[in-house]
């Protein structure tokens, strides 16, 4: 009976433990947090205390391509940085085909093409822009008036959620599928910026921007190049050369 009993117990003792529960949500580290929407994941970033800055270039007024660029242009001021995504589409230089203002100057005018290729001409189109009062919008072009306290802007195509509902151009769940990254406004009024860790659709990727996410407006910034600086996750991705850059910094 004891030699039964020993067996139990040792049996007991080697058992694998039961897998952690697949969670919608994971707890933040830093500005940017995991969540699994429709079985897949995505990570969100968002900060109300940072400022949010557009980078171009660097002091020779060169495209700067890549957050190993930023990191050194921003030389201390690094430090604080929260997080940085690509930010709207480019053209072969690495400079934006659309809308793109920094610190109130306006690097490229609003591009109100509505025939072309590209993501970028998939209409809507739209601007995502913060006021010098901190407010934030995202505004789709046909809708977009040129503002002076304006203080930082970028275009980019197609809208994913406009006044609460999806782009009527895309499918549930379209066969065009890439890594993406996007922006939207939520309740309180901050910025929300998310990329897939994964491939996904334009109708997913615009669902979880209407759903979890609460943003009645959204913006796709860019497929395939999709890339983010997370470093309180020790992550920079660097695959391919990016264009413009949305850049948090903590105060």
């Amino acid at each position: 009976m004891q030699i039964v009993l020993l067996l139990v117990l040792l049996l007991a003792a080697c058992k694998r433990p039961d897998p952690a529960p697949d969670v919608g949500d994971t707890a933040a580290t830093g500005a940017c947090r995991s969540l699994l929407f429709e079985g897949q994941r995505f990570t969100i970033c968002r900060d109300p205390g940072a400022r949010l800055e557009l980078a171009l270039d660097d002091p020779r007024g060169r495209p700067l391509r890549s957050f190993v660029a930023l990191e050194q242009v921003l030389g201390p001021r690094a430090a604080k940085v929260r997080f940085a995504m690509n930010a709207g589409m480019f053209d072969e230089e690495g400079r934006p085909i659309g809308l793109a203002i920094s610190e109130r100057l306006e690097a490229r005018g609003i591009n109100r093409r509505t025939d072309g290729g590209g993501n970028f001409h998939l209409q809507p189109n739209g601007v995502f822009l913060v006021r010098d009062d901190g407010t934030a919008a995202v505004v789709a072009t046909p809708y977009f008036r040129p503002s002076a306290a304006i203080r930082l802007a970028t275009q980019s195509g197609p809208m994913l959620v406009i006044d609460g509902r999806l782009n009527p151009r895309f499918d549930a769940d379209g066969r065009s599928r890439h890594v993406r990254n996007g922006v939207g406004v939520d309740p309180d009024g901050v910025p929300v910026f998310a990329i897939s860790d994964a491939p996904v659709s334009f109708g997913r990727f615009a669902r979880l921007f209407a759903g979890p996410l609460e943003c009645r407006n959204a913006l796709y910034l860019d497929g395939a190049v999709s890339s983010l600086w997370d470093p309180a996750n020790f992550r920079m991705d660097g695959l391919v050369p990016i264009g413009p850059m949305i850049v948090a910094v903590a105060p």
